[in-house]
């Protein structure tokens, strides 16, 4: 393992793993928790890298799936070690989507589609604030200033010079129309929006109002892709209580198709950013 891979990523390497070697044994989740007087759906989350493992856990898991090479199970508690150690998420507390986090702080590239508000990793700080603190209207300053902090932060991936996060946004026209803040709040977000535009890494289309329905209309996704060839994609959609994370090749599969169609019926990339342009200029009246 790199030293370098964030625990989430590492819980989700590991849970592959542990998975490859129930397949292998013919066992289902339900026959090894019952072997270890666990629930089913432990085991579940173990596999999915959405709970953080232990080395017992591990050695537990190991000793049910026959694993004879030391050397195998060896690397494998030493993952559960790497795995419970603290991304930068962390030293915020308790955030809400830090498996998401985890995801996006190590991924290559992220395809977006929203059809309400600018994209996180590329709104502007006061954008940031009015948009957070119209979402959690019983969430206090502190808090709301924590999870500006965060989203802040996690714009480092977009605006770093090493080994830049690939983002392709496509913007409903909603997102441009909706008054967040203030127009003056406006106007400076699709400024930003447009300066950011610019730079190579990123791409930004707008979806206008006249295409009509589409095969995004049922709502805000985001598709991560990563280097390592052992890290499958992801599709995230974002909950109000909790998250979906999809992994199953099929419906990454039948995402990333919605989005080319997406891609294809909105504005290219000159157009869309002209179109901001003129947007912006009607909140600056």
């Amino acid at each position: 393992m790199a030293s370098n891979v964030n625990p989430t990523v590492r819980r989700r390497r590991l849970g592959q793993e542990l998975r490859r070697l129930r397949e292998l044994k013919g066992m289902t989740a339900e026959e090894v928790a019952e072997r270890l007087l666990v629930s089913q759906s432990k085991i579940s989350r173990l596999e999915n890298g959405r709970r953080s493992i232990s080395q017992r856990d591990v050695r537990d898991l190991c000793g049910v799936y026959e694993v004879e090479d030391q050397r195998v199970v060896d690397s494998l508690m030493q993952m559960a070690k790497d795995s419970r150690q603290q991304g930068w998420w962390h030293a915020f507390g308790d955030v809400p989507y830090s498996v998401y986090i985890g995801l996006e702080t190590d991924a290559e590239s992220l395809r977006v589609y929203d059809p309400q508000v600018v994209p996180g990793l590329l709104q502007s700080r006061p954008y940031a604030e009015a948009i957070i603190r119209g979402a959690l209207p019983e969430t206090s300053a502190t808090e709301i200033d924590k999870r500006v902090e965060v989203r802040i932060r996690r714009q480092d991936r977009v605006t770093t010079d090493t080994n830049p996060l690939r983002l392709w946004t496509v913007l409903d026209e909603a997102a441009l129309r909706r008054v967040v803040g203030s127009p003056s709040v406006m106007r400076e977000q699709l400024d930003h929006l447009i300066e950011l535009s610019q730079v190579p890494h990123v791409t930004v289309q707008v979806l206008p109002f006249e295409v009509g329905a589409h095969p995004g209309i049922n709502g805000q996704y985001a598709i991560l892709e990563f280097v390592d060839a052992a890290d499958s994609s992801v599709v995230y959609i974002e909950g109000v209580t909790s998250d979906l994370y999809l992994e199953k090749p099929h419906d990454v599969q039948k995402y990333t198709v919605m989005y080319e169609h997406l891609r294809a019926q909105a504005l290219n990339v000159e157009q869309s950013r002209q179109f901001i342009e003129r947007v912006a200029k009607e909140y600056a009246r």
